[in-house]
């Protein structure tokens, strides 16, 4: 008998039928089971007993780390050679060379570090760390109060398996937002943030991609790339309180978060412990979506500000220092604007994972701020702002950067003429031969006690 024709629609559902996760938060998770041999099955179960080690706070780090560098496996990362590292620093030599002239901060460290995209997941998890945790235990703590009191008392031991599930699942999605964004990020600072030692770094693998997409050549982008790495771990060695400011912000945000408990409720009631096909829709459809309070939204508008003025500062420095020695600056300084300006899908990814964008909104605003106070008082008038917290432009500020570079520069004009009073009178004051008594004696005139004799 002649084989029948194969239906097309067959191959359409061919990835389903071999991966039954696909489409949910665990296809990645569960991805080696597609072949349906024993080794996947217990590769299956084998990521599973990590997920669920236990483990101090809301999130699995561990687990998080090692899916991020698996994801960072599925694709080439080279480590850069000794080669690479030298033309790296060859690079940065005369990066920091023209910094040198454009702003006052000096150089942070010596030299650039080349690394891997697994070097980089490896440098940033703490920070993901201080970031993430605040918001992962608002939402676990969620999930376990989600139920109504009655049920809550009938589960017992099931609500701790209910936290469990929503650690977990935390810390898969962790995992895949840091292991996705290490496949775009070209430095240590690229997220408006420092991660690592303090040390300039450029993920040598991502700076090519980023330059293979522009008509430039790849050693422009190079040193342009090193030239903002560079002016960034400038600003936050010296602005040492500028790291926690942003962190702050962020940790803020995530204690002052609400949860929409009754999306949870309505989730986990529709769960039936039996039916795992039913557990993977409930934990993929919007456990996790978040509501932003009043207070959160005024925390975020101060951390997009304070990023966009991070952005901005480094934009008009580098800007600065490859006036007239840099031709195709130009060009670059608008395509990783459109870069910041767009972000990509990991950033999404992680932006709905804990309901933020580190995106600098106003990168333009505050680069023509920085540009104006510098036309009105010089390039050491926007460095001398980052000196305290207090000191830095406002949202509104950035509204009208004139005005805001105008006011300073009244303000530093008031400084210098109380200045100068105050020590007009001090020398008249300690005038040699004045004593400040207009009704005291002459000099040549007897004292009070020569005319008593």
């Amino acid at each position: 008998m002649a084989d029948l024709p194969r239906d097309p629609s067959d191959d359409e559902q061919e990835p389903s039928r071999q991966n039954p996760f696909a489409g949910t938060p665990f296809e990645q998770m569960f991805g080696s089971i597609a072949s349906g041999d024993m080794s996947g099955l217990q590769a299956m179960f084998g990521q599973l007993q990590r997920m669920f080690t236990p483990h101090e706070g809301a999130v699995n780090w561990d687990y998080s780390r090692d899916l991020a560098r698996q994801l960072v496996a599925q694709t080439a990362d080279p480590s850069p050679d000794r080669g690479d590292a030298a033309r790296l620093q060859d690079v940065a030599q005369l990066a920091e060379h023209w910094l040198d002239g454009a702003t006052e901060f000096p150089a942070a460290a010596s030299g650039v570090a080349a690394w891997s995209r697994a070097e980089w997941v490896e440098a940033s998890m703490p920070a993901w760390q201080r970031l993430v945790e605040p918001v992962a235990e608002s939402v676990v703590d969620a999930m376990g109060k989600s139920l109504p009191a009655e049920a809550q008392a009938m589960a017992g031991p099931m609500l701790g398996i209910l936290n469990q599930i929503g650690g977990a699942m935390f810390s898969q999605q962790v995992g895949q937002a840091v292991g996705g964004l290490s496949q775009e990020v070209v430095s240590a600072t690229d997220l408006g943030f420092p991660v690592g030692e303090g040390r300039p770094a450029i993920v040598l693998a991502n700076a090519v991609e980023f330059s293979a997409g522009l008509e430039v050549e790849e050693s422009d982008a190079l040193l342009y790339l090193v030239l903002r790495e560079c002016a960034h771990q400038r600003l936050f060695a010296h602005a040492p309180w500028l790291r926690d400011h942003l962190f702050s912000a962020i940790e803020e945000y995530g204690r002052g978060i609400t949860i929409d408990t009754s999306k949870i409720e309505e989730n986990v009631r529709s769960i039936d412990p039996s039916n795992f096909e039913a557990l993977q829709d409930a934990l993929s459809g919007g456990l996790f979506d978040l509501e932003q309070t009043p207070a959160q939204q005024v925390a975020l508008s101060r951390l997009e500000t304070t990023l966009a003025l991070v952005e901005g500062w480094v934009d008009e420095v580098v800007g600065q220092a490859t006036t007239g020695v840099m031709p195709r600056a130009r060009a670059l300084r608008e395509a990783v604007r459109r870069r910041r300006a767009t972000g990509g899908p990991a950033e999404a990814t992680f932006a709905a994972l804990v309901g933020l964008e580190l995106r600098p909104r106003r990168l333009r605003d505050a680069a023509t701020l920085w540009g104006a106070l510098r036309a009105a008082e010089g390039a050491a008038a926007k460095d001398a702002v980052w000196a305290h917290p207090d000191l830095l432009p406002t949202a509104d500020d950035l509204d009208d950067p004139l005005a805001f570079a105008e006011r300073t520069k009244e303000a530093d004009r008031i400084d210098v003429d109380s200045a100068d009073f105050d020590a007009g009178l001090a020398a008249l004051l300690d005038k040699p031969g004045d004593s400040g008594d207009e009704d005291g004696p002459e000099d040549g005139d007897p004292s009070p006690g020569d005319s008593a004799r």
